[in-house]
């Protein structure tokens, strides 16, 4: 079944509201599979297996907005309060896509590539095109899914379901009790596998990472400025309390935390 879904545009406050870009993107939501089942909330840690593993294809995405760069860098601001409001799958699907969403898809490795082959180019560079990040989006409140924790797979612009619950009090805890992370709506959450650059890499790997991850964030504070959304990239946490929190895999390190939503009204600058 396929669902023509609007890209919704919420306004801001009066001195970041923007001109709109209504009829500019029209996106579509494939459903794939059986619908995803809306799980009751859970206030503990990840639940292990989470019943619901069906992989649900996003709307498509939009590549030509009506926000320069150049205007996305100057008014770019960290958002650390978020008004009482959802954030609509188009949304969700683009913010994914900006920080590692496949540009130019390519099935076989390049000739001479004899590491990992991630499927092709995306959105954010990566060392060696080796791809260390997993991508995660902690879903608290929104019409569209159940509350849960869902991993991002690039090569097919979808996610799939990881834990089920309302996960953002235990990484609200893990986090050093930082409020953004609980009025959030989505949080996104960028974890690495060092593993695949240590491959070619050695030492230096972790450094790549880092990198990595930090041009990934800047890709998703430019697109919440050109979604009239907000973010703050948040680096202090203890480590192993939020992997397990979420309860991601072993070999999986949080590097940053990107809570996400709607600016209330009455934003202003901390200046």
């Amino acid at each position: 079944m396929t669902v023509e879904v609007p890209m919704t545009r919420f306004p801001r406050s009066p001195s970041r509201i923007r001109s709109s870009r209504a009829g500019r993107c029209a996106a579509t939501l494939l459903l794939i599979g059986v619908i995803l089942p809306f799980a009751a909330p859970s206030s503990g840690a990840a639940q292990e297996g989470a019943q619901a593993s069906e992989r649900i294809a996003l709307p498509a995405v939009c590549n030509d907005g009506d926000v320069s760069v150049e205007r996305a860098m100057t008014e770019r601001r960290s958002i650390r309060s978020f008004a009482d409001a959802v954030l609509s799958l188009p949304d969700l699907s683009q913010l994914l896509w900006s920080a590692q969403g496949v540009t130019l898809p390519r099935e076989e490795a390049p000739e001479g590539f004899t590491w990992q082959w991630m499927g092709g180019l995306r959105t954010a560079p990566s060392a060696g095109a080796l791809y260390p990040l997993e991508l995660y989006a902690l879903v608290g409140s929104s019409d569209e899914l159940a509350p849960g924790l869902y991993h991002y797979i690039p090569t097919e612009h979808a996610i799939e379901m990881t834990a089920d619950g309302d996960l953002r009090e235990a990484l609200w805890d893990a986090a050093l009790r930082q409020s953004a992370i609980t009025e959030a709506p989505v949080t996104l959450v960028f974890a690495a596998v060092v593993e695949r650059l240590a491959v070619k890499y050695g030492e230096r790997s972790e450094r790549y990472a880092h990198i990595e991850v930090g041009a990934a964030a800047e890709n998703v504070f430019l697109q919440c400025e050109s979604l009239d959304l907000g973010t703050v990239l948040i680096g202090a946490f203890r480590d192993d309390p939020v992997r397990e929190a979420l309860g991601l895999p072993e070999d999986q390190h949080v590097y940053a935390i990107m809570p996400v939503g709607h600016v209330p009204a009455d934003w202003r600058p901390w200046y």
